[in-house]
């Protein structure tokens, strides 16, 4: 189970990020972009991921991953149970949430 004080870690020890609370929502953004977001009782953890990949993502672990709501579709977006996740999961999918926000010079001098 990740918490939002692991996120926190691992999101904002990234160039570019910061965090805000929207409508008592704890999103991680770069710019005006949202990276990762979490429902307003920290069960459930949106983050970017490609569309074209979700479907995939969500078949292989439909019991970790699932669909955001109707009006989210159009966005690069899937949320995942919180309780579901483990630390070196959620690391990776929150690199790569943020990876696809920023330039890819940014990411690569980060990433090395």
């Amino acid at each position: 189970m990740v918490t939002v004080e692991q996120v926190r870690q691992v999101a904002l020890g990234l160039p570019r990020a910061y965090e805000a609370l929207v409508r008592d929502r704890i999103k991680f953004r770069v710019g005006q972009i949202v990276f990762v977001a979490f429902s307003a009782d920290e069960t459930t953890m949106g983050f970017g991921y490609p569309k074209e990949a979700r479907d995939g993502l969500i078949a292989a672990e439909p019991g970790k991953f699932f669909l955001p709501r109707v009006s989210d579709l159009r966005f690069n977006w899937v949320e995942a149970w919180a309780a579901a996740l483990d630390e070196d999961e959620m690391r990776e999918l929150v690199t790569d949430a943020w990876r696809m926000c920023v330039p890819k010079r940014v990411a690569a001098a980060h990433l090395g």
